[in-house]
């Protein structure tokens, strides 16, 4: 299914008695007693992991911030075609910046697109990036420039990163 992935699992220590979700036994043991899913907290014995269907959702809980954050596992726990950081930016570039010259070269006050990066890690969808508190169209370019720089994958990933290159070298774009 598009709305669900292959868990993220690492080995965990529970702090106080945990149960696996797999198989409802007791995990035992001091440390490393099992394994945790990072993207929906799912906890099981490392043995159970091995039958875990993959079909893990990412549950919001587990996902603490927008920035650095996987694009895949972001739009998955918030169940939507594109971050919300990309559409809210996008918004309110379209709204007031199309006719600004050098709208994505020129950069923004640094410190501002850090302020602007920490509320929508602070309030996500909530976070006010208006006219009001960032008159400079700039900022939100820079944010949304900043987004992109920050994930973990990149957009074009390292594997199809050759294959584009190969592409652009192309001179008769009928090839």
């Amino acid at each position: 299914s598009s709305e669900t992935s292959v868990p993220t699992l690492t080995v965990h220590t529970f702090r106080g008695p945990h149960w696996c979700e797999y198989c409802a036994n007791f995990m035992w043991g001091l440390i490393a007693q099992g394994v945790k899913c990072a993207d929906c907290g799912l906890n099981v014995h490392k043995q159970c992991s091995k039958m875990v269907p993959h079909d893990c959702k990412p549950d919001l809980k587990h996902v603490k911030k927008v920035y650095s954050c996987d694009l895949t596992t972001l739009v998955k726990a918030h169940n939507t075609k594109r971050p919300m950081v990309v559409d809210m930016c996008i918004r309110e570039i379209e709204a007031r910046g199309l006719k600004s010259e050098g709208l994505y070269r020129i950069s923004g006050f640094s410190d501002l697109i850090e302020d602007v990066k920490l509320a929508f890690d602070r309030d996500g969808e909530r976070a006010d990036i208006s006219v009001n508190i960032y008159e400079d169209i700039n900022i939100i370019t820079g944010a949304l420039k900043l987004y992109f720089r920050d994930l973990p994958i990149p957009l074009i990933t390292y594997d199809a990163y050759p294959k584009f290159i190969e592409a652009a070298k192309i001179p008769d774009p009928d090839e």
